[in-house]
């Protein structure tokens, strides 16, 4: 009996041997071999990054109904309802605050942040880590990737700062730190794992491609920095998965190879972050798809269809084409291929992995914006019709992009309904498209304008609502 367990603690020695001398791809990591390796100190590397992780403090003036006791009475609601108490009495105006993480990333000042941290602010306060507090200016909002940039005047002082590290260099199980500042009790650091990558399916942004840690992340972690063992940024915190708003060692991450992208944008100055458009429709590819073609198994995005001219089609890629890779990075799935092209800037080139009659091939893709062909011209409809309210514009592919619908969409597409508007009363909403207005086809939205400058009384209306058509009709 003695002697199997001695073979067996010899083999196990072996096994751990072989464990630890077999270096990962690219770099190598290996675990604690001895004591004074277990007992390492996160110190050096939260002496060198945290003082450029820094707080946010917001103030937003809000109005709000002061709600009357008698409002609340059951016999009144039962004559008037619960809305009339909610929605008519005196207003009042009040300050909400609230908090969140930012981290610097150059020595003049530029932050990075979350959108949904400073999202409807009207005044912004950055307070360092020595306490120091200055007010900061919004440079670019972009809710797409819950990112946003500020500035913060240091009359020519140099602050610490984080330099980024690109996120696709990270393995799961690599080591994180988790800076920031949960439930506004001061700076706080946390330890953990890359528990996974490339995860999505989140519901924070468009761009649903994030680094998940086991790390803890509280509510006021949103902003905060998540560094590797080399001291660098690799990823923006930005959300938990809780059912009690506490950290359940669920947290995400958005990666530095898309902060990247938006921080150019703000350099360059612009309001707005340049993506680089495919110009093509695409679809997921499922199981019947995969078998179908002959692919292994179901992954890559298929395209549906080409827009013309545009850069899928001057690359040669065609209808029926499934996109397998960029740059030889896998793409699983329609979301994927975004992301890959979103996180790289404009002017330069990727190299895409196609499918097509059971051959894979290699082609180039030019990185360029896309067009505003033609321009939205955003105009709000006035005048005494069912549609006064609408906020409308001609739905090009760089509006397209912007706002996430088919790119190969086009008319007039809704952009915002005002309150208590004839146009809310038809129940329109933001993102409908005009397809036809009394028989006469919507392509601009001058044709719109033709029809309702002809006037009623009664009014035929097709719109377009995702997957969905829908007949409006309207009497005089």
């Amino acid at each position: 009996m003695l002697a199997k367990h001695l073979i067996l603690g010899k083999l196990l020695a072996v096994l751990f041997g072989l464990l630890l001398a077999a270096p990962a791809a690219g770099e190598t990591r290996q675990v604690p071999t001895s004591q004074a390796q277990v007992q390492l100190s996160f110190a050096p590397l939260v002496r060198q990054a945290a003082p450029a992780v820094v707080n946010i403090y917001t103030t937003r003036v809000v109005e709000e109904v002061v709600r009357s006791p008698l409002f609340s009475d059951p016999f009144f609601k039962q004559f008037f309802g619960d809305r009339f108490g909610r929605e008519f009495g005196p207003r009042r105006r009040r300050a909400r605050n609230s908090l969140g993480s930012g981290v610097i990333v150059s020595a003049d000042g530029l932050i990075i942040t979350n959108h949904h941290v400073i999202d409807k602010a009207d005044e912004i306060t950055v307070a360092l880590g020595d306490r120091r507090e200055f007010p900061a200016e919004l440079i670019l909002d972009d809710e797409r990737t819950d990112l946003a940039v500020l500035r913060i005047d240091t009359e020519g002082e140099e602050l610490p700062f984080l330099t980024l590290r690109d996120s696709d260099e990270l393995e799961v199980g690599d080591l994180v730190l988790a800076i920031g500042n949960p439930f506004n009790v001061g700076q706080t650091v946390t330890s953990g794992i890359v528990s996974a990558l490339a995860r999505t399916g989140v519901g924070v942004s468009d761009f649903q491609f994030f680094i998940q840690t086991d790390a803890a992340i509280n509510p006021g972690n949103s902003g905060g920095a998540l560094i590797g063992m080399d001291g660098r940024l690799v990823g923006i915190n930005t959300a938990i998965f809780s059912r009690s708003g506490g950290s359940h060692g669920i947290g995400f991450a958005v990666p530095t190879t898309m902060v990247r992208v938006v921080l150019e944008s703000a350099r360059q100055g612009l309001d707005y972050v340049q993506r680089p458009w495919f110009g093509a429709a695409l679809q997921a590819v499922d199981s019947d798809i995969a078998i179908s073609v002959g692919l292994e198994r179901p992954s890559g995005a298929l395209v549906r269809a080409v827009y013309d001219g545009g850069p899928a089609d001057r690359a040669g890629i065609r209808r029926g084409d499934i996109v397998l890779a960029v740059d030889g990075l896998e793409i699983d799935n329609p979301r994927g291929l975004q992301f890959r092209l979103g996180s790289r800037l404009i002017g330069g080139t990727v190299m895409l992995e196609l499918y097509r009659d059971g051959n894979r091939r290699q082609v180039r893709l030019d990185l360029v914006e896309a067009p505003e062909d033609p321009p939205r011209n955003v105009t709000e409809l006035r005048g005494a019709h069912p549609f006064a309210g609408l906020t409308v514009a001609n739905l090009s592919p760089a509006l397209a992009e912007q706002l996430g619908v088919d790119v190969l969409a086009r008319g007039v597409i809704v952009l915002k309904v005002a309150r208590n508007s004839p146009a809310r009363r038809l129940r329109l909403r933001s993102g409908d498209r005009f397809v036809d207005l009394n028989g006469t086809a919507i392509a601009r939205i001058r044709d719109l304008r033709a029809v309702l400058d002809a006037g009623g009384p009664d009014w035929r209306a097709r719109v377009q609502r995702g997957d969905r058509t829908l007949n409006l009709s309207v009497r005089g």
